[in-house]
């Protein structure tokens, strides 16, 4: 027998890096050597704990007004002043983030599961399948986003579950045109040729062999569909057409802000930097994962 033909055998550092333990642990080592992106998951994570914690230490209503002590600067008793109608501007933010922050991680589910499914079942499937799918997916994208949701939100009523819904069965074809790319790849691999000449089921031979391999590409998906939803929410509620008081987003804080904006400039500062704190966050991270996943 020659040498060259010799396999050396597998040292402990090659079944590490062979086995999934050892590829999230070298992903997870070479994600926090991108500074900016650990920045975006610290910064994320401080305004999700503040939104949802806060509350148990600052015990103020953001509802309730006091015509009397509208507009008044940051003092004691209320750190960011109040509002036109006198509710505590710090306690609007954090009821605002809360609505606003589950509004773009639920609306990011609905889109990347829906996407996820029909770019699957398009790329795997092809033929009528693939057709049909991804002539509804070029119709929808076909319609300007705003406009369909407006559509949606004036039929079906700005509740926060239906703005939350419309959002997410918006974002949907551009995960599935993702995902559909991705399948295509992959079908196509020799483990997938292999599984069905075995006679695996189809639906086995896509849960098993294909989707696993879609959910790097659905995290960052998933990452700017937050972003993306956050400001969708925003821009809806800013035109009176999202959430609605005496519910408080940050939306519809800028909504109420402008006819205040001389006035009182922090009524409309402190909302909007929350949402370009928050979308910048989740660009930040969706491309630190990109380049990890």
């Amino acid at each position: 027998m020659s040498r060259a033909s010799v396999t050396p055998p597998a040292t402990e550092l090659d079944v590490a890096v062979a086995t999934p333990e050892g590829s999230g642990n070298r992903r997870l080592r070479q994600f926090l050597r991108n500074p900016i992106g650990v920045v975006a998951v610290a910064v994320l994570v401080i305004l999700y704990l503040s939104a949802f914690f806060a509350p148990l230490i600052y015990h103020v209503s953001p509802t309730a007004t006091n015509p009397i002590g509208s507009l008044l600067p940051p003092g004691p008793g209320h750190p960011l002043g109040t509002d036109d109608l006198g509710r505590d501007e710090l306690a609007r933010i954090i009821a605002g983030g809360q609505l606003s922050l589950v509004v773009g991680v639920v609306a990011m589910a609905v889109s990347v599961l829906v996407g996820t499914l029909v770019g699957l079942l398009a790329g795997y499937f092809r033929g009528g399948v693939e057709m049909v799918l991804m002539r509804i997916v070029d119709a929808w994208l076909a319609v300007p986003a705003l406009v369909l949701i407006l559509v949606e939100v004036t039929t079906f009523g700005d509740s926060p579950a239906v703005i939350i819904l419309v959002i997410g069965f918006t974002y949907w074809p551009q995960v599935a045109r993702i995902m559909h790319g991705e399948t295509l790849s992959l079908r196509q691999r020799e483990y997938v040729e292999a599984s069905r000449a075995l006679g695996s089921p189809q639906w086995r031979v896509m849960l098993r062999h294909i989707l696993p391999h879609l959910v790097p590409s659905a995290i960052v998906s998933g990452s700017l569909a937050v972003a993306w939803s956050i400001l969708t929410e925003s821009a809806l509620s800013y035109l009176g057409l999202g959430i609605q008081p005496p519910l408080a987003s940050w939306g519809n804080m800028l909504q109420n802000a402008q006819s205040y904006v001389y006035l009182d400039p922090m009524l409309a500062i402190l909302p909007g930097l929350f949402i370009v704190l928050t979308v910048l966050a989740f660009n930040v991270l969706g491309n630190a994962l990109r380049d990890v996943l």
